[in-house]
């Protein structure tokens, strides 16, 4: 899933059978095409939802699938989790919202652990497959989010939402967030890989811009953290002094292009008076008492009081807007169980992350990529709500399916590079 000088096991002796080629070829479509059906998320049921449940019933009728127990407390959190959800739930089964969000929620735990079983056969071609459709899938969003903003062929109106680029997607924040995990791979692949790089930054150009005509100020934070993030791990992974220096040299000159680019652009006055109005760290619906934050604290003592929860969805009948922080609305939808379960989840993943970029290993790569963007938006969870993005489980179950690969027995390791 990386361009970088991965490594991958050295090859057996003899070579794979016609037919174990041939479903790998097959798998691997599958998982591109699932991910790149990730753009559209305007509609629902989203076209991921029926393109994910396709890809699951194959793996599962071709045994592509492989549970091993270094997952299973991943198993059990999103389990109690999810049974956290339906308990909260029970006094509401009568509120379709209520009952849809819960599903959701259920569904998504399902795509967590399905990522994380995924890597036990074939990891770097599945892991290469998902990341080339989700590359696709955040160009066509970025271009969407871009002819959007600038009103291109009249699709302003559909295109947009609060004068924000929002593409495919029903809200901004979520389309700015959505891009940035294939950004980093991009960049990442522009730092340690000289093949086609003209093409790859003229790409990430693309998704720098869905990111940034977003104006979202969370996917700006996110997008300049996992940034930096992984160029840090990177360099510090790297024993190459060639590529280090690339490293330094290239990110200076990012640094002055993005610095000259955002110059340029601002000038344009709907882009200026946006970003304006964005830039500002004080927005009115994030101070005072009944603010964003202020209803944050006011929730704790009431959770504390109340095992269950409010229930699905229902902080906003308490607080009139939703509580646009992950974990303490983990004890408002998902009660005391589900809110524990949430958090118990969050610092094992951030646990086996930090094992995963500090370890030499085959896909160490992909895992400074994915954990860089994950850690941040783990981060990015205490200002706004991250349990229902797809990209989130994807992340997360990705994260943990390489887990095995740390305590499986250590093989010859032969550098190759791979297309983007």
């Amino acid at each position: 899933m990386t361009s970088t000088a991965a490594y991958e096991r050295s090859a057996p002796d003899a070579p794979p059978r016609s037919g174990v080629v041939f479903n790998r070829a097959l798998e691997r479509g599958l998982l591109l095409l699932l991910t790149a059906s990730s753009f559209v998320a305007s509609i629902e049921p989203s076209p991921y939802e029926f393109v994910f449940a396709a890809v699951l019933a194959s793996f599962v009728a071709t045994r592509g699938l492989r549970f091993h127990p270094a997952i299973l407390p991943l198993a059990l959190c999103l389990i109690l989790f999810s049974i956290g959800g339906f308990v909260s739930l029970a006094p509401f089964l009568d509120e379709n919202e209520s009952v849809m969000f819960t599903g959701i929620s259920a569904y998504l735990s399902v795509t967590a652990l399905f990522f994380a079983m995924l890597l036990r056969i074939d990891a770097q071609g599945r892991l290469d497959a998902l990341r080339r459709g989700y590359v696709i899938a955040a160009v066509a969003a970025s271009i969407a989010g871009i002819v959007g903003f600038f009103h291109i062929g009249g699709f302003g109106e559909i295109l947009t939402r609060y004068d924000r680029a929002a593409g495919t997607f029903k809200d901004p924040n979520v389309l700015g967030t959505f891009v940035i995990l294939p950004l980093v791979y991009l960049v990442h692949s522009m730092l340690v890989d000289r093949l086609r790089i003209r093409s790859v930054i003229a790409v990430a150009i693309i998704v720098f811009g869905g990111v940034f005509l977003s104006f979202s100020r969370g996917a700006w934070g996110h997008a300049f953290g996992s940034l930096a993030l992984m160029t840090v791990l990177t360099y510090i992974a790297s024993r190459d002094g060639r590529i280090r220096r690339r490293i330094i040299v290239l990110t200076v000159i990012g640094l002055i292009s993005i610095a000259a680019a955002l110059t340029a652009v601002l000038s344009v006055n709907t882009v200026g008076r946006t970003f304006e109005d964005r830039a500002s760290f004080e927005q009115s619906y994030d101070l005072g008492e009944q603010g964003r934050f202020g209803n944050q604290l006011a929730a704790i003592p009431m959770l504390m009081e109340r095992p269950n929860g409010f229930g699905p969805l229902r902080f906003r009948f308490f607080f009139v807007e939703d509580a646009h922080n992950v974990y303490i609305n983990a004890f408002a939808s998902y009660g005391w169980l589900g809110g524990f379960s949430y958090l118990v989840l969050i610092i094992l993943t951030a646990s086996i992350g930090w094992r995963l970029v500090s370890t030499n290993f085959g896909l160490r790569g992909d895992a400074i990529v994915i954990w860089s963007s994950l850690f941040v938006e783990i981060l990015q969870g205490l200002q706004i709500d991250t349990d229902h993005w797809r990209h989130f489980w994807l992340m997360l179950g990705l994260i943990w399916g390489m887990l095995p690969m740390l305590r499986a027995p250590s093989r010859s390791l032969t550098p190759v590079r791979r297309p983007l």
